[in-house]
């Protein structure tokens, strides 16, 4: 008896710490967790860059973006080189373990690439996003944050970025706006609209749901994150929020037999004003609005993308190594995708598609260590959301309800990802979105697991 009580006090003294910090005031957060400041971007006041992007290429806000990252990554070198030990969570290191795997491919694919500088520095810069995230989860695991501070911080950089899209939309519109296939607010290399506003629409509805904060503060966020998604005119944007806000909904009428009876008169008050819109409007006129005037073949083509994406599976089926990291789809398939895509705003990627995008960066194990990656972070978030719920709430319910925002948030990229490549290309908003979701994820879970072995602990005394 004596030597279990020794074991369990010995186990306390080496446990990090339980319950999150408070919250820090803004200024301060970013300081000590400067890996959120990566999801400003930073902005760039450009067009997208012209000529042969597969080879070098650089200019002032590529220097100031590659600063911007270096500075958080050397930090993160310095304070992992002062510790002692470096203890991060099993289930974390088998996910990391799994991002290093990729970026070693990502690396060796430097030698077949058509612009080996381009592969050479964009492999540069994956690493040095994979030590800020080593860091920020090492850190995490020894003194965790307030989790949910880091979703509000979240949203909070998704209110100034689209603040910053709305004042550049008067100054200079042209860097923000597109006239191709309608008005369009997709914020260009300043922000992306169709990301940061979704981003504040589910934040948002959850802690409303939830009452994790004042119901005005929510419902002012959820109105201009509404309107900036509506002004982007994304089909995927909208089609995946619509799908995660669904989700959220069921998720909190399962709560109570009020939450459902609530959920039933929202849904059949939707279907009434949805009958009376298509009634008045035309059903004709919702869907040329929703397709951008376009007919059914540009839907069931996705704006000539599928043409693009069997095009390059071929190739890869074919060259099962791909094509070379970032560079190669730009010289192989550039003239394919030109006159059909839109353009990115840094013009590096062209596949608008995540997944083909890791498929002709790398090739086809490339494609499934990235895949079997989100696959094992987002089971590992659910496993722990799927327990308890009520005792979970009960011993950290910050690191609870983060935990199933940053996985909602998650799961709206990997959607959007069938339509948008940003998420897995350096230097881009939606990859320092991924990144920092992930953390969130992988730390949360960590603080959760640690909360239910003390307390398991605790009922053993």
């Amino acid at each position: 008896m004596n030597q279990t009580a020794r074991r369990i006090e010995g186990s306390e003294r080496e446990m990090p710490a339980v319950q999150p910090s408070r919250r820090l005031p803004f200024l301060k957060f970013f300081l000590r967790y400067p890996i959120f400041l990566l999801a400003f971007g930073p902005p760039e006041f450009k067009h997208a860059v012209g000529g042969d992007t597969s080879q070098a290429h650089f200019d002032m806000w590529n220097v100031i973006q590659v600063g911007w990252l270096a500075v958080v990554a050397l930090r993160a070198i310095i304070r992992l080189a002062a510790l002692r030990s470096i203890r991060i969570p099993k289930q974390s290191r088998s996910i990391l373990k799994y991002a290093f795997f990729l970026g070693l491919l990502f690396l060796g694919s430097i030698t077949y690439s058509p612009g080996r500088i381009v592969s050479a520095e964009y492999c540069f810069l994956y690493f040095l996003n994979l030590i800020c995230v080593v860091e920020f989860i090492v850190d995490s695991y020894r003194d965790p944050p307030n989790w949910m501070q880091c979703m509000f911080q979240l949203r909070l950089v998704a209110l100034l970025l689209f603040a910053l899209v709305l004042a550049t939309l008067i100054v200079a519109p042209s860097f923000v706006i597109t006239a191709k296939s309608g008005m369009r607010l997709l914020g260009g290399s300043v922000a992306g609209v169709g990301l940061i506003c979704p981003t504040m629409v589910l934040i948002s509805t959850y802690c409303l749901l939830y009452s994790l904060e004042s119901r005005t503060r929510s419902v002012a966020f959820i109105l201009v994150g509404v309107g900036g998604t509506l002004a982007a005119q994304t089909r995927g944007a909208d089609l995946s929020l619509l799908v995660l806000l669904a989700v959220i909904a069921f998720g909190w009428a399962r709560k109570s037999r009020r939450s459902a009876l609530i959920l039933v008169s929202g849904l059949m008050a939707f279907l009434l004003l949805a009958g009376v819109a298509v009634s008045l409007i035309g059903g004709g006129q919702i869907f040329e609005a929703f397709n951008r005037g376009g007919d059914i073949s540009s839907l069931e083509t996705a704006s000539g993308r599928t043409g693009v994406w069997v095009d390059q599976i071929g190739y890869c089926l074919t060259h099962p190594w791909g094509m070379g990291y970032i560079a190669g789809v730009r010289t192989f398939h550039g003239s394919d995708f030109a006159t059909n895509l839109r353009d990115d705003p840094n013009n590096v990627g062209g596949t608008d598609n995540a997944y083909i995008q890791v498929l002709t960066d790398a090739g086809w194990l490339a494609l499934a260590l990235y895949l079997i990656m989100l696959v094992k972070i987002v089971r590992l978030g659910w496993r722990i959301t799927r327990k308890d719920s009520s005792a979970l709430l009960r011993s950290n319910s910050e690191a609870y309800h983060a935990l199933q925002c940053a996985l909602l948030l998650l799961s709206f990229l990997i959607v959007e990802g069938m339509e948008s490549p940003s998420s897995v290309l350096p230097m881009q908003q939606g990859f320092y979105f991924q990144n920092i979701l992930i953390v969130v994820i992988l730390g949360a879970s960590g603080s959760i697991l640690i909360s239910s072995r003390f307390r398991e602990a605790l009922v053993a005394r």
